[in-house]
């Protein structure tokens, strides 16, 4: 897949004054639920409605989804609105029904994803279609499987392809519900550049009041668009209430979201300098993890100097680790006296860490 333009002209042909949105409740739960939000959202910005029609469960027992009954909703969301249709596909037989029923675009989860075996068959089953195909990232963060259930469906002849970022998994404490991650999602569009990347703020953050944020931060990265779920009872919604908007909240973000101008000299210069100025907020971020997540082991070994009584300050460990990394600075264009300045601060804190821990 050496060059992905042929795969963008999907979405320059809508020539969109705003990114594009996909919206829509996270499970079509009745025939009136769903008419009823997609009345509320026809004459919004929305382009695509979407709905989850099969509904992939961590444990057996919670609501599955209403099945292939739900696609006939969908039929009647685009006759009485005119909104374009979106689903998710997960087997041949998902694919099926849905291309019978005329849904417009179909994406594939981050269950799906994480298998090249799942995304071959449905590579298969979709061969040739003209439908749009988004793939959403898998979910744990490795790049070489989402960008290779890509390349299987662009291999099947699919050109309208597009990515949905969601965020990935972690066992580890954060705010999000499923963390951003979002260095990855700046070297997937490095790899492919006119690829269509869709950002999902609902299932990266998980609670609804975190949206506007997620949402501005992807639109600073030129996502292309976002994929927010919308319920007109969120509250009470049978899948991920918690993450779901209202079609009034949807309006009011995409109003206040801000969208840079692409038509003159100054504000592409703009859009670029915003364009890297996030990415440097989000490795800021990352760096302050990273750091935390060093003191927290600097912590651990406090305590076991502590229950071993030794020393905090080990020399010979200190000065392999600074010319170690001098070394490698150097091979990242980084200069000596930065690494230096640099590891002694780093260094300094965490032998105040150890020395509280051996105090206490």
């Amino acid at each position: 897949m050496e060059n992905s333009k042929e795969m963008r002209t999907w979405l320059d042909d809508m020539a969109l004054p705003h990114p594009l949105v996909i919206a829509g409740p996270c499970s079509a739960e009745t025939e009136e639920q769903v008419l009823k939000i997609a009345h509320e959202l026809k004459d919004t910005d929305v382009n695509y409605y979407r709905a989850g029609i099969w509904k992939p469960r961590t444990r057996p027992g919670n609501f599955e989804g209403v099945g292939a009954i739900g696609l006939k909703w969908l039929q009647k969301v685009k006759a009485e609105t005119g909104l374009k249709t979106a689903t998710e596909v997960a087997n041949k037989a998902h694919v099926e029904l849905a291309l019978e029923h005329d849904v417009d675009l179909l994406w594939i989860g981050a269950r799906s994803t994480v298998s090249p075996f799942i995304m071959q068959d449905l590579a298969d089953a979709l061969e040739g279609t003209d439908k749009i195909v988004l793939v959403k990232n898998p979910v744990n963060p490795d790049l070489a499987l989402w960008l290779g259930g890509i390349e299987r469906l662009h291999t099947a002849g699919i050109k309208k392809l597009g990515a949905i970022h969601r965020g990935f998994s972690t066992y580890e404490k954060s705010k999000y519900r499923n963390i951003p991650e979002w260095q990855l999602a700046i070297e997937f569009q490095n790899r492919f550049p006119d690829l269509p990347l869709i950002n999902d703020p609902s299932h990266i953050t998980g609670k609804r009041d975190m949206i506007f944020d997620v949402s501005q931060t992807a639109l600073d990265l030129n996502f292309d668009g976002l994929m927010i779920e919308t319920h007109t009872d969120p509250d009470n919604a049978w899948s991920d209430a918690a993450q779901q908007v209202t079609p009034q909240t949807l309006v009011q973000i995409m109003r206040d979201l801000k969208i840079r101008k692409e038509d003159d000299q100054e504000a592409a210069y703009n859009a670029e300098l915003s364009n890297l100025r996030a990415q440097i907020d989000v490795i800021d971020q990352q760096l302050i993890e990273t750091l935390g997540k060093r003191m927290k082991v600097a912590d651990s070994i406090g305590a076991l100097k502590k229950q071993k009584n030794v020393a905090v300050l080990q020399t010979n460990r200190w000065n392999s680790i600074l010319g170690k990394m001098i070394l490698e600075g150097e091979s990242k264009g980084l200069s000596e006296e930065f690494v230096l300045k640099m590891f002694k601060a780093i260094h300094q804190e965490s032998i105040n860490h150890q020395e509280k821990i051996l105090k206490a």
